[in-house]
C-alpha cells in the first residue's frame, strides 16, 4: 500500500520531507558510438535557437589544479564540474532541503521499506539519449560503491530495479529515514547506464552527463563546457543544487593560471570575468579596483583540521592527543592562514559545521577556555611522551594548509614535542601520508588539511570523523564508540534524536581526539562587476550566471 501519490510532486516530495523530519564523466568508432554522435548532434541542432553568435566565453579562474571530471571526488575544483556536466535526482538548498531535480515525485509505502521514484519526462543526456530509470539504477549502484552514504543505503538495501524506463524502485530490509538527503546531498549523479556499469574506483569512460553544460576541452586541453540546448531545468528558482538551474552563457573555459598577481591584473583588465578563491593578500587592492567586485561565495566555509598518524608513536597515544587539544588556539590558526581578513574567520568551532542542523557546543569549552601551556607541559610529560620525533608534513604549494603547519609546528615545540617539519608539494604529502612505516623509515605523524564545511555538516559525510582503523581515511584513527554512534544516527528517525547523537559524538571527540578541529574560514571570490547571478555554494555553480556585456 502506497501514499503520499500526488499530481503535484513537489507539494507530494515537500509532504514526505515534513513525514521524515518530523520522525526523519575515444572509444573506438563502433554503430553504437556513430549513433550516440549522431543523437547529439540532432538534440543541439533541434533545441539551439537561431540566434547571433555567441557571446565570448566566460572565463574562470579554479582555486585549484584542473583534472579530468570524475563525479566520485569532492573536492571543490572537482564538485564544480560535477554539477555542471552531471544532474542528481534531488537538489539541495542552502538549508540542505532535498527537492526534486530529475524526479518528478516519489511514493513511500506504508512501513517505508519501498520507495518507488518517477522521472520528469524529456530528459536527456548530452549524447541526445533519453535518460531512463535503468541509468538511474546504475548510477545510484555505482555512487553507492563509492561513497559512505551510498555503502551504508546499499547495505540495507534488498533490492534496487526499474520499473519501466520513468519509474525505479528500492525496496529496503529496514526503513532509511534519510533517503532524500542521500540522492540530493552526497554526489549521487547520474550516468548513462553503459558508462555507470564500469569501474566505479575510476573515472566514467566518457563525460556524458545531463546536466545544464556538457564538457567540450578546448583545442588547448583546457576544460571547456559548453551550455547544453537541451536541458530542462527543475521548476523553481535556482538555489544551491537545487530548483531551476538555467545556463545563461554560452561557454565558460577553465583557465590553469598559477601567478596570483598576474590573475589579478587579468581581472581587472576585463581578460578573465571569475576567479575563485583569490590570495587573501590581494583582496584589498582587488576591493578597490575598479569593474571587480570581490565576495564571499561559500555560506558553509572551509574546516581546517589538524591530523594524526594513530598507528605509530607518539600519536597513537590518546593521552597525548588530549593534552594537545588543550594546547589548540584557534584564533592563532586562523589569523596564520587568512591574516588581515578577521571577518572572513570564525573560531570556536567544533565537530560540525556551524550554521548547519548538527553543529553544537557539547564539551567546546576543551577548545575555548583559556590556553595554559604550562599546564600542557605537564600533561604531556604525564601521557608518557618519550621524546619520539614527530614528523609534520607541510605542503610547500598550498599557501594556508603551509601556514596552518607552521603554527602547528611551534605549538607542539612549545609544549615540549620533538619535532622534525618536513615540507613537500601536496601531491607528494598525499602520496607520503598512506604510509603507516614508522617515521624513521619514511612514515609521518601529523599534517594539517581541510574540509569543505559542506563535507563535515553531518556524520555521513564527514570523513575525518570515521573510526574504523585500517578503513578510516586519515590516520587511521579507531573508535567504536564513534561508529556506533554514527550507527544511531543514520537509524534516527527525526531531528531532534539525530541532534542528540551528534552532541554524543562531538563528546567522544574530545576523548578519542581521532583529529582536532582548527576553525572555520570562509572562501572569498573575485568577478567582474557585470557579472550577476552567481549562486552562493560551498563550490561554483554556473547556472543563473549573467554578463552584461
Amino acid at each position: 500500500m502506497f501514499y503520499l501519490s500526488s499530481s503535484n510532486p513537489v507539494k507530494q516530495n515537500n509532504h514526505c520531507l515534513a513525514k521524515i523530519a518530523n520522525r526523519r564523466y575515444f572509444p573506438a568508432m563502433s554503430a553504437a558510438f556513430t549513433r550516440r554522435t549522431l543523437l547529439a548532434t540532432a538534440a543541439a541542432s533541434l533545441a539551439a535557437p537561431a540566434h547571433a553568435a555567441p557571446l565570448r566565453p566566460l572565463r574562470f579562474v579554479p582555486a585549484g589544479a584542473v583534472a579530468r571530471p570524475d563525479p566520485a571526488l569532492a573536492n571543490p575544483v572537482a564538485r564544480a564540474q560535477t554539477n555542471m556536466i552531471w544532474d542528481m535526482l534531488y537538489g539541495q538548498t542552502a538549508a540542505g532541503l532535498a527537492t526534486p531535480q530529475m524526479v518528478a515525485g516519489h511514493d513511500v509505502s506504508q512501513d517505508e521499506l519501498t520507495w518507488r521514484f518517477r522521472l520528469r519526462s524529456g530528459l536527456r543526456f548530452h549524447d541526445g539519449s533519453k535518460v531512463r530509470a535503468a541509468d538511474c539504477v546504475a548510477s545510484i549502484q555505482r555512487w553507492a560503491k563509492r561513497r559512505a552514504f551510498g555503502e551504508r543505503l546499499l547495505r540495507q538495501t534488498e533490492q534496487i530495479r526499474a520499473l519501466d524506463d520513468n519509474t525505479f524502485e528500492l525496496r529496503l530490509t529496514k526503513p532509511f529515514p534519510l533517503m532524500l538527503t542521500a540522492l540530493g546531498g552526497d554526489i549521487c549523479v547520474v550516468l548513462p547506464e553503459r558508462l555507470a556499469l564500469g569501474d566505479p574506483q575510476a573515472p566514467p569512460d566518457e563525460i556524458i552527463g545531463s546536466g545544464p553544460f556538457r564538457y567540450a576541452p578546448g583545442a588547448d586541453g583546457q576544460p571547456g563546457f559548453d551550455r547544453f540546448p537541451a536541458y530542462r531545468p527543475a521548476q523553481g528558482p535556482a538555489e544551491f543544487t537545487s530548483g531551476g538551474k538555467q545556463a545563461n552563457v554560452d561557454r565558460v573555459d577553465w583557465l590553469a593560471l598559477t601567478d596570483p598577481a598576474g590573475i589579478a591584473a587579468a581581472l581587472q583588465r576585463g581578460d578573465i570575468d571569475w576567479w575563485h578563491d583569490p590570495l587573501v593578500e590581494l583582496l584589498p587592492s582587488l576591493r578597490a579596483a575598479p569593474g571587480v567586485r570581490v565576495s564571499v561565495g561559500d555560506p558553509t566555509g572551509v574546516m581546517p583540521i589538524l591530523c594524526f598518524n594513530h598507528t605509530q608513536a607518539p600519536f597513537n597515544n590518546p593521552r597525548l592527543r588530549r593534552a594537545i587539544l588543550l594546547a589548540v588556539d584557534q584564533d592563532e590558526f586562523l589569523q596564520a592562514a587568512m591574516g588581515s581578513e578577521p571577518e572572513m574567520t570564525r573560531a570556536g568551532i567544533g565537530v560540525f559545521t556551524p550554521g548547519q542542523p548538527f553543529a553544537n557546543d557539547a564539551g567546546l569549552d576543551v577548545l575555548t577556555s583559556p590556553r595554559d601551556i604550562d599546564l600542557v607541559r605537564k600533561l604531556v610529560v604525564q601521557s608518557g611522551y618519550r621524546g619520539e620525533p614527530v614528523v609534520l608534513l607541510s605542503p610547500s604549494d598550498i599557501p594556508r594548509i603551509q601556514a596552518l603547519t607552521q603554527v602547528a609546528n611551534d605549538m607542539f615545540e612549545r609544549i615540549g614535542l620533538k619535532v622534525d617539519y618536513i615540507s613537500l608539494e601536496w601531491q607528494a604529502l598525499i602520496q607520503r601520508r598512506t604510509s603507516k612505516a614508522p617515521a624513521s623509515a619514511g612514515g609521518w605523524g601529523a599534517f594539517c588539511t581541510s574540509y569543505s564545511g559542506l563535507a563535515t555538516a553531518s556524520p555521513a559525510t564527514h570523513l575525518p570523523l570515521r573510526a574504523t582503523g585500517e578503513q578510516a581515511v586519515t590516520g587511521w584513527p579507531t573508535s567504536r564508540r564513534l561508529e556506533s554512534l554514527r550507527e544511531d544516527w543514520f537509524d534516527a528517525t527525526d531531528l531532534v534524536s539525530q541532534q542528540t547523537i551528534c552532541r554524543a559524538i562531538q563528546r567522544v571527540v574530545w576523548e578519542d581526539v581521532p583529529y582536532i578541529p582548527l576553525g572555520q574560514w570562509f572562501t572569498p571570490t573575485a568577478t567582474r562587476a557585470d557579472m550577476a547571478g552567481i549562486v552562493r555554494a560551498p563550490f561554483p555553480v554556473f547556472w543563473g550566471v549573467e554578463r552584461s556585456k
